[in-house]
């Protein structure tokens, strides 16, 4: 047998085969593999090839024709299986992602407010029914706004690094220190001028609800919580005045009449000043636990205005007097809701959130 008659053979079979194997792919990736294999710069039908060079010259245009012939018939094979698979292959991903529309949706769990908020917008509404303004202020302030202007003395430990939390290199434009706001008191002096500046004079009345951070941290404290404070500023402010608004925000906020009573304490910024007990919801008043057996828990601190205070915003203490109260909102949402832990709050555990209507 000649030389170009062995290409010949060696031709044909190799395009039986791989017809064959065309036939036979499974998927488009086995048919691009198949490609390689006898089309490719290395596949099987460059290996035929190399022997056409052994042919005499006369011989070489006969078999190049044959050659091309072969690579044709294949290419053509090729084309059609690969539409074949082709179509095969998105009938079975339309399968794979079919939609039953008889089918029951998935549900998801309706959403609600974190305890916290929930909490603190139920405070500053009842205080917004009793006709206190809402007034916001900056969580980072200047030690005048934070201490100064509250008449917090130099050498108060609220003052101390480990207290506070001052901000390194940052400055207030009169070169004071400025820190992350340890109460939202501030706000009462900034309330009190910008009142001043707009009607002149008072009375005012202000709710002042939002985050406050002290370096704190523990089952009862958080470095990151909330308060809200309250004053009001009149004409013959009294400290019957103070009770009756705190004797009607409590009842309202438990939802129940509240036995309330006011003990003697030390504040600084109101003279004088107050811790406001109120009954015990968990025992009514008979001793438990969470008591300590004495029927009270100390739910804020208040008192009157001092009249530095006062003088620091411009108001005339001879003229005007008022009272001041702040209360810390986790610790509220603890006591009415019953829940033994402040970091509860923050943890983002499950669990809890579903016990308190958070997630489903």
């Amino acid at each position: 047998m000649s030389e170009i008659d062995a290409l010949k053979d060696r031709l044909e079979s190799l395009q039986a085969e791989a017809l064959a194997a065309f036939a036979g792919a499974e998927d488009l990736n086995g048919l691009q593999g198949l490609r390689v294999h006898y089309l490719g710069k290395k596949g099987a039908l460059t290996e035929v090839l190399k022997g056409v060079g052994k042919l005499a010259p006369a011989d070489r245009p006969v078999i190049g024709k044959f050659v091309n012939q072969t690579k044709q018939a294949l290419a053509v094979a090729l084309d059609a299986v690969e539409a074949e698979l082709a179509v095969k292959a998105k009938a079975a991903r339309i399968e794979a992602e079919r939609i039953d529309v008889t089918l029951s949706g998935r549900k998801s769990g309706s959403g609600a407010l974190h305890p916290v908020q929930n909490g603190l917008d139920e405070l500053t509404a009842i205080f917004s029914q009793m006709g206190f303004a809402v007034a916001e202020g900056p969580e980072i302030e200047d030690e005048f706004h934070n201490f100064d202007a509250l008449n917090i003395p130099a050498e108060h430990p609220a003052r101390a690094m480990h207290d506070t939390f001052f901000l390194k290199d940052l400055q207030g434009d009169d070169g004071q220190p400025m820190l992350l706001r340890t109460h939202t008191s501030p706000v009462q002096i900034r309330a009190m001028k910008r009142f001043l500046a707009e009607s002149g004079e008072p009375p005012l009345a202000v709710v002042a609800p939002g985050r406050v951070y002290r370096c704190d941290y523990d089952v009862t404290h958080s470095p990151m919580f909330h308060q809200v404070e309250v004053f009001k500023v009149d004409r013959d402010v009294s400290l019957a005045h103070l009770k009756g608004v705190l004797q009607h925000f409590l009842s309202a906020y438990f939802e129940k009449e509240v036995a309330i009573r006011l003990r003697p304490h030390y504040f600084p910024f109101t003279e004088p000043s107050a811790e406001v007990d109120i009954g015990c919801v968990f025992c009514a008043g008979k001793g438990c636990r969470i008591c300590k057996g004495s029927g009270w828990i100390e739910v804020l601190g208040s008192g009157m205005i001092h009249p530095n205070v006062l003088k620091s915003v411009g108001i005339d203490s001879e003229e005007f007097s008022g009272f001041a109260f702040g209360l810390g909102v986790e610790r509220m949402v603890m006591l009415k809701k019953g829940i033994p832990d402040l970091r509860l709050f923050f943890e983002n555990d499950v669990r809890f959130l579903s016990r308190m209507g958070v997630a489903k």
